[in-house]
Formats: structure tokens, C-alpha cells, sequence
């Protein structure tokens, strides 16, 4: 008797189940819903918000010495992608993978008018025009729209720590005498800073040029930005 209890117990939840379900699964059917689900379809939103580039502003305005004795200024770059960074010539350290890096970067481009390279010494008073360009030349810098660029000390700081907010200075302690960033500044034709989001949303501002990962993210994000 008890069994025959629990048997109905058990068909009286299945039917209530079946009212409560079935017309809900019939609808989403009939809406062409049925393979995405409300948890997939929070998964594909984020993923798109995440894919956009974020506008972080405009990127400052500069005037430099190339490695030709040519003046190049932000307006230079006008209509271009193109990518920063703060390095110098007998940098010691973290300057080697950053050029090798920054190479890769304009070999991906390489011959795509609509991209460049500008690379600034933090240590101007050894890295004139002509150390410039002989170290361009020996890192295999051929494109004609990567500028290796030179001036005067206080004016790429200030254009460093407090334009780019990339760090730069001078430290007699370290080895090779200055101490930088090993960030890449991204900037799009209109020359707004752009980067990605983060795991959590937030903007990461630059790209990591000492990172596998941080150069692949970067190089698929000026194939984005040339796009637009």
C-alpha cells in the first residue's frame, strides 16, 4: 500500500513539472531559442562588449628628430596606426626583447602604409640622429614609417611620465644608468589611445612588449584598428 502511495506521489510531481515546463519549451522552440539558453546568451554578450577596443583618449602630442635629422610629430602619424614606446640605444636590460618584439611587429605590417613605429630615447644626450640610425640599421628596422626619435631630455620626459604616464627615468644605481617602461602605447588613426579589456573588464591602458602574450594581443589589435 505504501508503495502504491509513492508511485503516485511520484507521477502527481512528474505532471506538475510537465504543466510547469513544456509550455515554456514549446515557446522558445516555436522562437527558434532552443540552442542558446539564457546562461549562453550571457556568455556571447560579454564576450562581444569584451572584443571592443577602448578609447583611453588622445594620445600627446609630440615634436622629435628622427633618425634622418627629419622632424616628426604626432600629426606625422595622422591617418596611421601605429604603436609608442620609450627605450634607449645601450640599454642593457629589457630594451633587447622590446626591440625584437617591436621587429616582429613590424614584419607582421610590414609594407602596410597605414602602419607605424615610434620609438623615443630616454637617453637623447648619447642617442643622436646618427646612433639613431645606425642602431635601426642593425636591428633590422627597415620600414619607412618606424621613426627612431631623439630631442631634449626634459621634453621626452615630461612626454613619458606625464603624457603617457609611461615611467622614464634616470637611476645611476641600475645597470645601463635609466630605468623605463616595457609597455606599448597603442595609437589609432585619429590619435586616440586604444586598448583591451582585461579577464575583468577593466581597460589594461598598454600592452605588455616583453610578453609573448602581450605582442600577440597587440598585433591583433592594429589589425582591428586598420580595419576601422
Amino acid at each position: 500500500m505504501l508503495k502504491n502511495k509513492s508511485y503516485i506521489g511520484i507521477s502527481f510531481i512528474i505532471l506538475l513539472f510537465g504543466i510547469y515546463a513544456v509550455p515554456k519549451l514549446v515557446s522558445r522552440i516555436s522562437g527558434n531559442q532552443i540552442v542558446k539558453g539564457d546562461r549562453l546568451d550571457n556568455v556571447n554578450s560579454s564576450q562581444s562588449e569584451g572584443s571592443k577596443l577602448m578609447k583611453i583618449g588622445p594620445a600627446p602630442k609630440f615634436e622629435l628628430t628622427d633618425q634622418d635629422g627629419k622632424q616628426i610629430t604626432n600629426e606625422s602619424y595622422r591617418g596611421k596606426v601605429y604603436v609608442l614606446e620609450f627605450f634607449f640605444t645601450s640599454c642593457p636590460t629589457i630594451c633587447p626583447q622590446m626591440n625584437k618584439n617591436m621587429l616582429l611587429i613590424q614584419n607582421k605590417f610590414f609594407g602596410n602604409p597605414n602602419f607605424g613605429i615610434a620609438s623615443i630615447s630616454i637617453d637623447p644626450e648619447h642617442d643622436s640622429s646618427i646612433v639613431l640610425k645606425e642602431h635601426a640599421k642593425s636591428l633590422g628596422a627597415t620600414s619607412s614609417n618606424w621613426h627612431f626619435l631623439t630631442g631634449d631630455k626634459k621634453y621626452i620626459y615630461d612626454l613619458a611620465n606625464k603624457g603617457f604616464n609611461l615611467y622614464a627615468g634616470e637611476n645611476s644605481k641600475v645597470n645601463g644608468g635609466f630605468e623605463h617602461s616595457g609597455l606599448f602605447a597603442l595609437i589609432d588613426k585619429k590619435g586616440q589611445i586604444r586598448c583591451r579589456k582585461d579577464e575583468y573588464g577593466n581597460p589594461i591602458l598598454y600592452y605588455d612588449g616583453l610578453e609573448n602574450k602581450g605582442v600577440r594581443d597587440l598585433q591583433q589589435d592594429i589589425a582591428i584598428l586598420l580595419k576601422e
